[in-house]
C-alpha cells in the first residue's frame, strides 16, 4: 500500500500502476493504452469554480456501468430516516455501540443514530456507528447520497477503493468521495467506530485567517493512495445507497479495476495527532472552533452544513479562567464522539466509543465533578491535556435521533444526573 501527499484540496494528482497508461494530454483518447476505458466520475457541476471543482479520470479494465439490474437491499439500522415531529430538547448520551456476536461486515454493522436534512435537499449531515468482526467478503460499497467521513475508535481498517487503497487506525480519519465504490477489510478483527455522511458541500480544511498561514490541519498532512487494481472475475455484490435507500446488484468482476487516475476527486486520510492546536496564551478559553479539521460550508458564510472538530492533546495555560469546556447553549447542534482516553470535560459516563447529542440551544458543560475541580486548580502551572481523543460532529441543522438510536439499549437514561451534584454557591452582598 501507498501513499501521496495531498498538497492541497483544489490540486491534481495523477497516478498509475502500470506505467503508460495515463494519456498525454488527453483525458479521453481514441484509444486507452493497454486496452482499458476512459471513465470520469464527477464530484461537483461540471461549472464549479475550478477552485471547488472536483472531479477526477479514471483508466480501468471494465466501466462502471457493467453491473447486474439493482434491487433492494435490507439493512434496517443503517438509513436516513430521522425522526421527523417534535424531538426532546434533553441532552442525549450513549455508551458504546457493543461489538457484533455474529459474523458482520462494515456495511452490516452501520447503525444509524441521527442527522438532519436529506441527499435529496443537497444538505444535511447523517451520523451513524459502526461495529464489525469481518471483512466485506464479495461486497464493495458507494454512496451516492454523500461522502463518508469515517472515524475509526477501535481497531483498524484497510480501505480497497477504486482510486487505491487506505489503512487507517484509531486516531486517523478518512473520507470516500460521493460515488467512490470500495470494500473495507478489518485486519485486527472485531472493529468500532464512527461515520458522519455529508449531504451538502464537499469538506474542506478551513480558511486561517488571521492565524496566518500555518496552524490546524496542515495540507501536507492529508495522504491519498496511489493506483492500485483488482482484475477479478467471479459472483460479486456490488451495494449502493441512493436517496436514502441501500440497493444490490450482482457483478462479474471487481469494480476496483482502475489502472490510472488523475484528478482531485479522491478519498484521503488524515492523522488526527498531526493537528496543529492553537489556544490562548493570557487569559479566557476561546472558542471551539480553533480546533476544527475539516468544514463542509453552508450557502451562509460563516455557518456550516458541517464542522468537523477535535479534542485532542493541549496544553491549557490561561490565566484567571476556567480551563475545562464552559457551560454553553449554541445556535449550532452537536454530535460528539470519544476515541481515546477521557475528555476532560466529563468526570466519567463518556466513554471511548460512545457518544451524546446536545441540540440547539441545550444547555451542556462540564459535570460536577469536573466543575468542583477546575475551580481550586492551581493556575500559576500549566495543564497538560494528554492521552486523549475526542471529535464533534457539528451542524447548522438541529441533530434528530433515530427511534432505534431512542430505544437503544445503550442509551445512557441517566445523563441528566452528571448535572445533579452542581451547587448553589451564591451569596448576596
Amino acid at each position: 500500500m501507498s501513499l501521496s501527499y495531498m498538497s492541497g484540496f483544489g490540486n491534481e494528482f495523477a497516478t498509475e500502476a502500470i506505467p503508460g497508461t495515463l494519456p498525454d494530454g488527453r483525458n479521453s483518447p481514441q484509444v486507452v493504452a493497454h486496452g482499458l476505458y476512459a471513465e470520469q466520475i464527477s464530484g461537483t457541476a461540471f461549472t464549479a469554480p475550478r477552485h471547488q471543482n472536483r472531479r477526477t479520470w479514471t483508466y480501468r479494465i471494465r466501466p462502471a456501468a457493467m453491473h447486474g439490474k439493482f434491487t433492494p437491499f435490507a439493512q434496517p439500522r443503517f438509513h436516513n430516516d430521522f425522526v421527523q415531529g417534535a424531538i426532546t430538547p434533553d441532552q442525549l448520551r450513549w455508551s458504546p455501540l457493543p461489538l457484533p456476536e455474529a459474523p458482520t461486515d462494515f456495511i452490516e454493522g452501520l447503525f444509524t443514530m441521527a442527522g438532519n436534512g436529506a441527499p435529496s435537499a443537497g444538505t444535511g449531515i447523517g451520523v451513524h456507528l459502526y461495529a464489525a468482526n469481518r471483512d466485506m467478503q464479495g461486497r464493495y460499497f458507494y454512496n451516492a447520497d454523500g461522502e463518508m467521513l469515517i472515524v475509526p475508535q477501535h481497531g483498524r481498517l484497510i480501505i480497497a477503493t477504486e482510486l487505491g487503497t487506505l489503512e487507517v487506525e484509531p486516531q486517523e480519519i478518512a473520507v470516500i468521495p460521493r460515488g467512490i465504490r470500495f470494500r473495507v477489510a478489518l485486519p485486527d478483527g472485531a472493529s468500532r467506530g464512527y461515520v458522519c455522511e455529508n449531504f451538502g458541500a464537499f469538506l474542506r480544511i478551513p480558511d486561517l485567517g488571521p492565524i496566518g498561514s500555518n496552524g490546524l490541519a496542515n495540507p501536507r498532512d492529508f495522504l491519498t493512495p496511489v493506483a492500485a487494481y483488482e482484475d477479478l472475475e467471479g459472483d460479486f455484490e456490488l451495494i449502493g445507497k441512493f436517496q436514502g435507500y441501500l440497493w444490490r446488484a450482482d457483478i462479474g468482476h471487481s469494480p476496483l479495476d482502475v489502472v490510472g487516475w488523475h484528478g482531485n476527486h479522491v478519498p484521503y486520510k488524515y492523522d488526527l495527532r498531526k493537528f496543529n492546536t492553537i489556544g490562548s496564551i493570557s487569559f479566557d478559553h476561546p472558542d471551539p472552533s480553533i480546533f476544527l479539521v475539516l468544514t463542509s460550508p453552508s450557502d451562509t458564510p460563516g455557518v456550516g452544513n458541517l464542522d468537523f472538530v477535535i479534542f485532542g492533546p493541549r496544553i491549557l495555560a490561561m490565566q484567571d479562567t476556567f480551563r475545562p469546556p464552559w457551560f454553553h447553549r449554541n445556535i449550532a447542534s452537536e454530535f460528539m464522539g470519544l476515541i481515546h482516553g477521557a475528555y476532560d470535560a466529563k468526570a466519567d459516563g463518556f466513554l471511548p466509543g460512545g457518544a451524546s447529542i446536545h441540540n440547539c440551544m441545550t444547555g451542556h458543560g462540564p459535570d460536577a465533578v469536573t466543575f468542583e475541580k477546575a475551580t481550586v486548580a492551581d493556575l500559576s502551572k500549566p495543564d497538560y491535556i494528554n492521552g486523549t481523543m475526542a471529535f464533534m460532529f457539528e451542524s447548522r441543522g438541529v441533530i434528530r435521533p433515530t427511534a432505534q438510536a431512542q430505544d437503544a439499549e445503550h442509551r445512557q437514561r441517566d445523563y441528566q444526573s452528571c448535572w445533579a451534584g452542581l451547587k448553589k454557591h451564591f451569596k448576596a452582598p
